[in-house]
């Protein structure tokens, strides 16, 4: 099943019956999965007509009490983030779908993933955080969108689904979990569904006294201190004997999978630490295995966003060293094992030595 399809899939069983979106390419196969699903299930899909619309879209019908979600890639979700900063400071859930294009500005639709910083670091106005999701192909895709709704509503923020336009393209088996009957879906006691018989209730961000705006943003951060002790997800791979750990997520993470099977098959010691949720980043499971190998690899499709994190959760524990390719290039296997034979000899033809 093609990804983009397979999020669709999945955010139907997941109790999804609300999307709102505008097309742009490379993740229109989802908002045309969806506009033809979502009504065999009783749900709405609406082509908004804008990507502006289309974010204020959900949060209205997520105030309401249903489970929804928008998509897009790149620049459309920059026009977004006034609408994130609202549904955050509002805490209101939902699920964004990001399958990244090359950038900045308009782009191309080849796959990339320089949207590092923006998902990450809030993206919007204000002192808040987004949940970021980054799945490594379609099977993960499918658990990580089931994933991506219990968060939000459990702690009633947005969450960002990071992909690229490979990822939204390629076309792998899956196996879906069961769908969540309505019966199961959290209840919420803070939706605004009329108020007959109980006071009225409100919804907003906009707190123009200062000593409770202070308190709501202390009320955030403790919720961000939560979801960074209690949901922070990695994977590691063939790290216990590395000798030489690479560093990469999704689509890259894909790539370097593969080169560590060829140099393993060479006799060489490589390792895979993948962050599945970038934000929060895995610090501390990153700073461990700093502390036992001498060499970190970081391997981006971009020009290093990343790697300030990681850089931050190793500092000086080992060596680290970069390759980023920007705009849409996607190396092959062989040019990633070729990078980590490089900051295994030392000789520095790959890539480049980063001083923390």
């Amino acid at each position: 099943m093609r990804g983009s399809n397979v999020v669709g899939e999945a955010a139907v069983r997941a109790g999804c019956r609300f999307y709102a979106g505008y097309p742009i390419t490379p993740q229109n196969e989802l908002p045309e999965y969806l506009s033809a699903r979502l009504p065999e299930v009783g749900g709405t899909f609406i082509q908004a007509e804008s990507e502006i619309a289309s974010i204020n879209m959900i949060l209205g019908a997520s105030a309401a009490g249903a489970r929804v979600m928008t998509s897009s890639s790149s620049p459309g979700l920059a026009l977004k983030q006034e609408g994130i900063s609202y549904m955050a400071g509002q805490e209101v859930p939902g699920v964004i779908v990001n399958m990244m294009r090359g950038g900045p500005g308009l782009g191309n639709i080849a796959p990339s993933a320089a949207d590092y910083f923006q998902s990450t670091r809030g993206g919007g106005n204000g002192d808040y955080r987004t949940p970021v999701l980054a799945p490594a192909g379609c099977q993960e895709l499918a658990n990580i969108t089931f994933s991506a709704f219990d968060l939000a509503d459990r702690y009633r923020t947005p969450v960002v689904i990071l992909g690229d336009g490979l990822m939204g393209q390629v076309m792998e088996p899956v196996v879906f979990p069961d769908p969540i009957l309505p019966d199961a879906l959290p209840k919420k006691d803070w939706i605004l569904d009329g108020c007959v018989g109980r006071p009225p209730r409100a919804i907003f961000s906009m707190i123009l006294n200062i000593d409770l705006m202070y308190r709501h943003n202390l009320h955030l951060q403790e919720k961000y201190d939560r979801i960074a002790a209690e949901e922070t997800r990695w994977e590691n791979l063939q790290t216990d004997d590395a000798e030489t750990i690479i560093v990469a997520y999704g689509t890259a993470a894909r790539i370097a999978e593969s080169a560590i099977e060829d140099l393993r098959s060479e006799g060489a010691r490589a390792g895979l630490f993948r962050p599945i949720t970038l934000w929060p980043f895995p610090t501390l499971p990153l700073r461990t295995l700093a502390s036992k190998v001498r060499k970190i690899a970081v391997f981006e499709l971009s020009m290093g966003q990343m790697l300030e994190d990681v850089l931050l959760s190793v500092g000086e524990r080992a060596e680290i060293h970069f390759y980023g390719v920007p705009g849409g290039i996607v190396p092959t296997p062989a040019d990633i094992a070729q990078f980590l034979k490089s900051v295994s000899a030392g000789d520095g033809k790959v890539g480049r030595r980063i001083e923390a």
